[in-house]
């Protein structure tokens, strides 16, 4: 055994500190003896982290046993991506840092695709993994993988620790960045002699936040103010920077003073409530048709915390064709990556907002908004099948009337999650969360762990699909054993829905692969993992069944059977223009 390796326990160090701030950011506590483990356990406490989901295994084992006796509660995932989207949930609806653990090797490789959706859904993770011991690291010892190069381009920024003092810098600095600016994920590799190594402490840091943005310049604001008065037709593009930033109430002010009319991205549905007489919806690929068709109309688009996404836009030399750019965004990476703006401010959105709202001049725009309402009447969504609980916009119908305003929507990514995306009724920012950028299958049902978690007060809802929720099943058990009130609800139609849509309408109606020939029970499936499995379609008032369900405390699974030919309609084909939506179903 490597001496750095020792398997002896840290001395034991729960008695209670009283820290006290001092002048130069860090606290004075009792001089005492720490292990690397135990140092980062108690800082993760003083980041008033609550929760942290993981997996242990050998090269993290140290942390695991200065865990114990913590005021943070594990919570034991099934799966190291699991726990990744667990944190991921209750980053989301709480707009705070999350933690999650991981060990080295298969650990560190399965929490890779929970680290890359939040590094392109703008996430706040910090994704903290075991690494053998430095002595071995390059020697392919057993369950050594390159942690950090792995991690390098999907976060904001990591770390390899070389010693236990050197987390007294490190822990702060990832909340931090996790946090500033765009938010997002960070990677902290610890090797295990880090992690046994014993440190004298006299003096710990203060706890890690958001670092103060770039001022706004009011001649920034008003040259925006400008434009959109100049601007006969001018539309909003909210984004997910709306949700990061909380300018959710300033974005609405901002909107009905000025009478422009807002177009939502995929992130940024429920900044307008659904039924808000501004509200145009989703845009973009599967946006309602006189969403992409206003679209066409206007003379101004003013980007608000969005990054342009192809879903969003289509082909991009043919979107908003008579519109000028209008930038603002935190990230100036973002500024004119796609678009070119006449008009750019790095910056944080709700700080413009803020701003604007101080100094603009109230407007109306009638004739814009009888153009708005005519294309509305004329171009609407259709969502067939709308009072039939076995269709899928029936069955998000019947849900969402059951439900308040203060459940908690969550997919998983397929068909039901643009059904959802398109019906379901959302009226505030973080009432919602899904896998956006990257769309993994397997994100609804850990998220919705995270949710119910941070948010136990709020009934959670998980809209899946039976392809996507086979990909991380086995957190059943997990909400299971925390007696967590969410309901996941599959729209089941035994195939891999939107990837059968796309070969019906784009290769010639050759199913390759997409059909799951061996069906899986998932009420049977649920219920062997100690959660209620309720199947609809066995009911005999399934009407009566989906509200008892929904009503009843705890986990449940709740199977609606829906027709393998159902489609999600509107849809612009891949690399095809917005305005060239296909609307239904060819002959």
């Amino acid at each position: 055994m490597n001496d750095t390796d020792t398997l002896a326990a840290p001395p034991d160090h729960k008695e209670s500190i009283a820290p006290s701030a001092s002048d130069n950011g860090v606290s004075e506590v009792q001089s005492r003896e720490l292990s690397g483990a135990q140092l980062l356990i108690e800082m993760l406490e003083r980041q008033g982290i609550c929760h942290i989901a993981g997996v242990p295994g050998g090269a993290n084992l140290p942390i695991y046993d200065a865990l114990s006796g913590s005021s943070i509660k594990h919570v034991l995932a099934r799966h190291e991506q699991g726990a990744g989207f667990i944190a991921q949930g209750m980053a989301r609806v709480t707009g705070e840092a999350q933690v999650c653990f991981a060990s080295s090797g298969p650990g560190a490789t399965n929490l890779v695709t929970a680290v890359a959706d939040a590094m392109l859904d703008s996430i706040p993770l910090v994704a903290i993994t075991g690494q053998v011991p430095q002595a071995m690291i390059g020697t392919d010892a057993f369950q050594e993988i390159d942690t950090f190069g792995l991690m390098l381009p999907i976060t904001k920024h990591n770390w390899l620790v070389h010693s236990a003092r050197e987390l007294m810098e490190v822990i702060p600095r990832a909340f931090e960045l996790a946090l500033s600016g765009r938010p997002g994920p960070v990677s902290i590799d610890i090797p295990k002699d880090v992690q046994n190594e014993l440190i004298q402490v006299d003096v710990l840091p203060q706890p890690g936040g958001r670092l103060p943005d770039p001022p706004v310049l009011d001649a920034e604001v008003d040259a925006l103010l400008a434009r959109i008065s100049a601007a006969k037709q001018p539309v909003l593009m909210i984004g997910g920077g709306i949700v990061y930033s909380g300018a959710t109430q300033e974005l609405r002010e901002f909107a009905e003073q000025l009478d422009v009319p807002a177009v939502q991205t995929f992130m940024g549905l429920g900044v307008l409530p659904a039924d808000h007489r501004l509200s145009l919806g989703m845009l973009g690929m599967h946006g309602a048709p006189f969403t992409n068709l206003v679209l066409e109309e206007c003379d101004l688009l003013v980007g608000l915390g969005v990054r342009f996404d192809d879903r969003a836009t289509g082909k991009v030399a043919a979107f908003c064709p008579q519109a000028e750019i209008v930038h603002v965004d935190i990230d100036h990476s973002e500024i004119g990556k796609v678009f070119k703006p006449v008009l750019s401010i790095t910056a944080d959105v709700g700080e413009v907002l803020r701003m604007a709202v101080e100094r603009l001049q109230p407007a109306t725009r009638p004739q814009w908004q009888s153009v708005v309402q005519g294309l509305k009447r004329d171009h609407p969504l259709q969502l067939d099948g709308h009072n039939d609980l076995f269709r899928p916009y029936g069955a998000i119908k019947a849900v969402a009337s059951l439900l308040d305003e203060r459940a908690n929507v969550t997919t998983d990514v397929g068909q039901h999650q643009m059904w959802v995306a398109q019906a379901y009724p959302m009226v505030r920012p973080r009432q919602w969360i899904s896998s956006g950028g990257l769309g993994t299958m397997g994100f609804g049902l850990p998220a919705a762990i995270g949710m119910a978690l941070a948010q136990p007060d709020r009934k959670c809802i998980c809209f899946s699909g039976d392809g996507s929720l086979m990909m991380n099943i086995q957190e059943f058990a997990t909400a299971a054993e925390h007696n967590l009130d969410l309901k996941v609800i599959i729209l089941n139609n035994n195939h891999l829905g939107l990837v059968r849509q796309q070969q019906t309408l784009f290769y010639r109606k050759n199913l390759s692969a997409v059909e799951f020939e061996q069906r899986t029970n998932f009420p049977m499936a649920a219920a062997a993992m100690g959660v209620k499995g309720v199947d609809l379609s066995e009911c005999e008032d399934p009407h009566d069944a989906l509200r008892q369900a929904l009503s009843e405390h705890g986990p449940c699974l709740i199977n609606i059977p829906i027709s393998e030919t159902e489609m999600v309609f509107p849809m612009v084909a891949p690399g095809g223009a917005n305005k060239d939506m296909i609307t239904g179903a060819p002959a």
